[in-house]
C-alpha cells in the first residue's frame, strides 16, 4: 500500500498546481512500480517452474484446456492473447513433458484438438497459481470496485504505453519454453 499512497501523494501535489519536476516524479514512481510487478512476476515464475517444472505460459494453457477442452489450438490462442504459432511451439514442450496431448476432431479432420494427461490433471489440482498466494488472497478481499479501479488503471496504462499493439507473445517469448 505505500506505492499506492506515494503515488496518490504525487497525484495531489499535481492537482494543487504542481509543476513539471512533479509530474516527472509521478511517471518515474510509476515505472518504478510496473518494474517490482514484473520483478515479483518473474519471481512466483522461477517458483513455478522449481515446483512444478511449467512456465507461467504453459500453465496458462493448461489452465485453459482444462476450462473446456475438446478446442482447437486456434480458440485457445484467441482467448489467451497469444498466436497460433505461438502457442503450437508451446504446446509440443508440453506433450514432450507428457502434460498434454493432441487428436484430430472425429467431425473435421482440418481441425486438431488439445488434451490433457493424467499427469497434467494431477498439477492442475493443486491450483498452481501464477501470483503469489498472497497477492491472490489480498486481491480477492478487495471491494469490488477496488478491483475494477486497478483493471481500469492498468489497461489504461497499457493503452498509454500502447501495449496493445506490441503481441503478447512477444512480451512473454522469453520465458515461454
Amino acid at each position: 500500500m505505500g506505492s499506492i499512497l506515494k503515488l496518490a501523494h504525487y497525484s495531489y501535489e499535481l492537482r494543487q498546481g504542481g509543476k513539471r519536476m512533479k509530474q516527472e516524479c509521478t511517471a518515474d514512481a510509476v515505472v518504478r512500480s510496473l518494474r517490482q510487478i514484473i520483478r515479483a512476476i518473474d519471481l512466483q515464475s522461477k517458483k513455478l517452474t522449481k515446483n512444478y517444472g511449467l512456465t507461467g505460459p504453459q500453465l496458462i494453457i493448461l489452465k485453459e484446456i482444462k476450462k473446456s477442452p475438446d478446442r482447437p489450438i486456434s480458440m485457445i490462442a484467441r482467448s489467451i492473447s497469444l498466436s497460433q504459432a505461438t502457442v503450437t511451439s508451446i504446446l509440443d514442450r508440453l506433450e514432450q513433458q507428457g502434460y498434454a496431448y493432441r487428436k484430430r476432431s472425429a467431425s473435421d479432420k482440418r481441425k486438431v484438438n488439445l488434451y490433457l494427461t493424467e499427469k497434467a490433471e494431477t498439477v492442475l489440482t493443486n491450483d498452481p497459481s501464477l501470483l503469489e498466494e498472497e497477492f491472490s488472497k489480498s486481491f480477492d478481499n478487495l471491494a469490488d470496485w477496488e478491483k475494477t479501479m486497478i483493471l481500469s488503471s492498468l489497461q489504461r496504462l497499457a493503452e498509454l504505453m500502447k501495449a496493445e499493439r506490441i503481441p503478447a507473445h512477444s512480451i512473454t517469448e522469453t520465458t515461454l519454453l
